[in-house]
């Protein structure tokens, strides 16, 4: 059992410098690796994700972020990178749900404050919008 735990922990740092130098098929690799050795590690999964969403495999992504949420539901970087693509995906009501618990989370992320505002842009609640940046 340890050993496995420290071959997962080694293949996920591994895969994630793969990501840091942009070899994305490469890190996935390692990833997936880890994450059989030790599954649904929300780390390996997170990870696993941010790949993925770099190789526009959105729909693999989002069942990633999705399993993270068990053990971590209140993650806000994971919230914000699932809002981010349920975006893509055009659900746009889900990315909103996502970004509302983001910004409880961390009020003050730029980064949620702008998916936040791009979601109602494209609902076209820009009345929802104006309300939102008024608190800042």
């Amino acid at each position: 059992m340890f050993l496995n735990q420290t071959l997962a922990f080694t293949l996920m740092n591994h895969g994630d410098v793969k990501y840091m130098l942009d070899d994305y098929q490469g890190a996935l690799e390692d990833l997936d690796n880890a994450n059989a050795l030790q599954p649904n590690n929300a780390s390996t999964l997170r990870s696993r994700g941010d790949v993925k969403m770099m190789l526009k495999e959105y729909q693999g992504t989002l069942e990633d972020l999705d399993k993270v949420d068990v053990p971590e539901p209140n993650n806000a970087y994971t919230l914000t990178n699932r809002g981010k693509i349920k975006y893509m995906l055009d659900d746009y009501q889900g990315a909103l749900e996502d970004f509302d618990m983001a910004n409880v989370l961390e009020p003050n992320n730029a980064s949620t404050f702008r998916n936040h505002g791009n979601v109602k842009r494209m609902l076209k609640e820009y009345h929802r919008f104006v309300k939102h940046a008024s608190k800042y």
